[in-house]
């Protein structure tokens, strides 16, 4: 419970406590008790990858805006069971399976609203707007062309995003070897890879990643570089991905955002760094004992899970892990995995 000063004509829904101040103004202690309303959504997926994004009607909170469909939890119901029963309301459609997506609270001017997303990957019916509500499918680029509630902003982020972050890097560099794990990768459909190749200088580090950056898009992948931020137009690069003491020395989003940012985070401190300049997603790890940095100590998995709930970012987990981790990730509140030795085979 928040306890604060304001004036006496404080607003409405917060209990009130008189006290004196020395210059004789009253002013009142207050504790807000404003309700956080919990609301479960869904990213619902067809076949083709496609996401259903339905219409606020216009008498509702943010009508005429667009939004991932779902509803209030009633009292005693947990976020899944909501999820099932408000798409089978609004869509008639059977939720068969779904995994947690994202989980973030939202303040607006008049209420708080906590959202329990889930990332719906099967159901059974036909969607059929049942309260009148406009609705279609559209693509994960489409989703910037709808206007929607502010606080559904990091769950088209997330929406966009895939579940698996590779990371391309050796301690020695070569070309040859980067190149053809970065293709396997692709080819396995990983549409996210990060070329970290360590130990290498600018120049060459340039060349490599316009060669990468080309032979990613051929194959349906998305590259992200390190460095400059002016190397990301230079490489014609998805996006920068930013190491923990590069993020830490910033004050604003260093690329527009018509790019990717990502950063590596350790600790609440650089959460919280990340979403105050602006960041799209983060990596954080070690959840376990990793070889790359065998003295880092691990997060553990319940550690990882209080950090993610403490941002409005989607995360990856980072360290230790395989591929056999992804759906514990999920269930712990990831985007999904990232790593350097996961996806390799």
């Amino acid at each position: 419970m928040l306890l604060g000063l304001r004036p006496a004509d404080s607003e409405p829904f917060q209990t009130r406590f008189q006290r004196r101040c020395p210059q004789g103004e009253i002013w009142q202690v207050t504790s807000s008790v404003t309700p956080v309303i919990e609301v479960a959504a869904g990213v619902i997926l067809d076949s083709s990858r496609r996401i259903l994004i339905t219409q606020r009607l216009d008498h509702l909170h943010q009508g005429g805006l667009w939004e991932f469909p779902g509803g209030k939890l009633e009292p005693g119901e947990t976020a899944r069971a909501a999820l099932a029963r408000e798409l089978r309301e609004e869509l008639a459609i059977e939720v068969e399976a779904a995994t947690p997506l994202i989980t973030l609270t939202h303040a607006y001017p008049d209420r708080r609203v906590r959202l329990h997303v889930w990332r719906v990957e099967r159901f059974s019916g036909v969607p059929c707007g049942l309260e009148g509500q406009p609705w279609r499918w559209v693509t994960r680029e489409e989703l910037d062309g709808y206007d929607f509630p502010a606080a559904n902003l990091p769950i088209m982020t997330a929406a966009r995003l895939p579940d698996r972050y590779a990371i391309l890097d050796e301690s020695v560099p070569d070309k040859r070897t980067i190149l053809g794990r970065l293709r396997d990768f692709a080819e396995r459909g990983i549409e996210l890879i990060r070329l970290r190749a360590a130990g290498m200088n600018a120049s060459d580090y340039l060349r490599l990643a316009r060669e990468a950056v080309i032979l990613a898009e051929a194959r349906g992948a998305a590259l992200m570089i390190q460095g400059a931020p002016a190397w990301v137009e230079e490489t014609g690069a998805a996006g920068l991905h930013l190491r923990a003491h590069e993020l830490m020395r910033l004050t604003e989003r260093p690329i527009d955002r018509t790019r990717w940012l990502a950063a590596s985070c350790h600790d609440v401190e650089q959460l919280r760094q990340a979403d105050r300049i602006g960041v799209d997603f983060v990596v954080l790890g070690p959840v376990k004992p990793t070889a790359t940095h065998p003295g880092a100590k691990p997060l553990g998995w319940t550690a990882f899970t209080e950090l993610v709930g403490a941002i409005r970012l989607p995360v990856f987990a980072l360290g230790g892990l395989s591929d056999d981790d992804l759906i514990r990730a999920k269930q712990h509140g990831a985007q999904g995995i990232a790593g350097i030795r996961c996806f390799l085979r």
